[in-house]
């Protein structure tokens, strides 16, 4: 069967600008997809929005999209487009937030909404299409129905080393626009899934039942001798849970003589406890870690069930910086936050010497803890305003002031000259750009009041 796998754009096309990730999603349902001998296209409508133009001399049977929480309204536009475009065709969505809440999908312009896992359920429908096959016995689906969704039993998450490797020769015409900050071309690859922290703000590790699901580095390293990017991510929800795995998989990328630029997330629990496995990974080419801060109280720690305290972050800073490791640190800004604590938060990232830090709106995902405990408290339900940039709750401050003080933390909280090591990674030509890219995104910032 011809098969369309659909990347949505961004409902924010600034943010496309500041970072763009490689649709490792769609390249895995390719991959399976391929085993079978269907014929599979991948679109990725944040390069090539315009779908109609690619695909008009080719009618898909079958069109796949995945979707985030923001993404919603622009894949039920996809969906309705397709139909349009093919009549005919079958519409499949999946993807985080069909997995978290999928009745937000319970529209009769997708014919079937997968939860969880995708890989062998899209295989499956598939076949069932293409055979005639009964959809509702295939585990880990819904099926849109005018009154409530139609459930199939679940599909528990599968073993890692059951995938195929990404079928990123679909994207090859793409992969030269794949990039984070100064690392670019920039390939994604996947070593685990799920997480051992049990953070309130987070669905990742509730998404596999609490379960720290691991690929095998034998697996990993053979993946990495076949991507030709200088520059891999490490999207794991937290790569260095297993610190024991990760330190065998370090030594066996070293073997194998694999030399890359490698990012990755990592708990400030996990640099402090494991030191060593950080020097490891710097000296086969870790050049910088993005680390969740969150908060600079301890009691702000405590209530997100963070798991961690002010007193390690500083440990955590002052072992990357050791090692010449770069710290990404990202802060959750509560709606709550007065002017003083604005203030304090300037002050602690000043006083850590931090050269990279980044900051989001404190935002109740759904699938999280904090959106089942404050959902009642939510001001708006559009889901373009979870976008982790817009707040959700009532901010303490006047709207119009809280994004003024979300725009001051950009600007005040690292001082220029401590972010410009980092900036001459860009080159000239690049810097240039990130600096008009930083003053659109600052007085987007300064707007995002309106969008009210």
């Amino acid at each position: 069967m011809k098969i369309l796998l659909i990347q949505p754009t961004g409902h924010e096309p600034l943010m496309d600008q500041i970072y763009l990730f490689e649709p490792l999603a769609l390249e895995y349902l390719a991959a399976g997809l391929l085993l079978d001998n269907h014929d599979v296209r991948i679109i990725d409508a944040r390069i090539e929005p315009d779908i109609k133009a690619i695909a008009n001399d080719w009618s898909p049977d079958i069109v796949g999209m995945t979707a985030f929480t923001s993404h919603v309204n622009i894949a039920r536009s996809l969906a309705l487009q397709s139909h349009q475009l093919w009549p005919d065709c079958f519409v499949v969505i999946g993807g985080h937030h069909a997995t978290v809440q999928p009745e937000d999908f319970n529209d009769d312009c997708f014919d079937a909404v997968v939860i969880g896992e995708g890989v062998f359920t899209l295989r499956e429908i598939v076949t069932a299409i293409e055979h005639g096959g009964a959809l509702i016995d295939i585990p880990g689906i819904a099926l849109p129905c005018d009154e409530r969704m139609i459930y199939s039993e679940t599909r528990p998450y599968t073993d890692l080393n059951a995938l195929p490797f990404p079928a990123r020769e679909l994207t090859k015409h793409y992969r030269a626009h794949y990039f984070s900050e100064w690392f670019k071309p920039l390939a994604s690859v996947r070593t685990s899934l799920g997480c051992t922290a049990r953070c309130n703000f987070c669905a990742l590790w509730s998404i596999t039942a609490g379960k720290y699901l691991r690929r095998d580095p034998d697996q990993v390293v053979e993946e990495l001798k076949g991507i030709d990017e200088p520059n891999v991510f490490f999207c794991d929800d937290e790569s260095m849970c297993d610190s024991k795995r990760m330190a065998t998989l370090a030594t066996k990328i070293h073997q194998a003589g694999i030399r890359k630029n490698y990012f990755l997330y990592a708990r400030v629990d996990t640099i402090v406890r494991q030191p060593e496995l950080f020097r490891q990974w710097a000296a086969i080419g870790l050049k910088q870690v993005f680390v969740g801060m969150e908060a600079c109280s301890d009691e702000r720690l405590q209530r997100m069930n963070k798991g961690v305290t002010v007193a390690e972050q500083e440990q955590a800073v002052a072992i990357l910086k050791k090692i010449g490791v770069i710290m990404y640190a990202s802060f959750m800004v509560d709606p709550d936050y007065s002017h003083q604590d604005f203030d304090a938060l300037i002050r602690y990232i000043r006083r850590l010497k931090l050269t990279y830090a980044t900051f989001t709106v404190m935002t109740p995902l759904p699938g999280t803890q904090l959106y089942r405990d404050r959902k009642a408290e939510l001001i708006s339900h559009q889901p373009e305003m979870f976008d982790m940039l817009h707040s959700l709750f009532a901010t303490h401050l006047p709207d119009k002031e809280f994004y003024h003080q979300m725009a001051r933390l950009y600007e005040k909280a690292v001082p220029l000259y401590r972010v410009l090591p980092a900036l001459a990674k860009f080159g000239v030509h690049g810097l240039v750009l990130r600096i008009k890219l930083f003053q659109r995104f600052l007085k987007r910032l300064r707007r995002a009041h309106l969008d009210y």
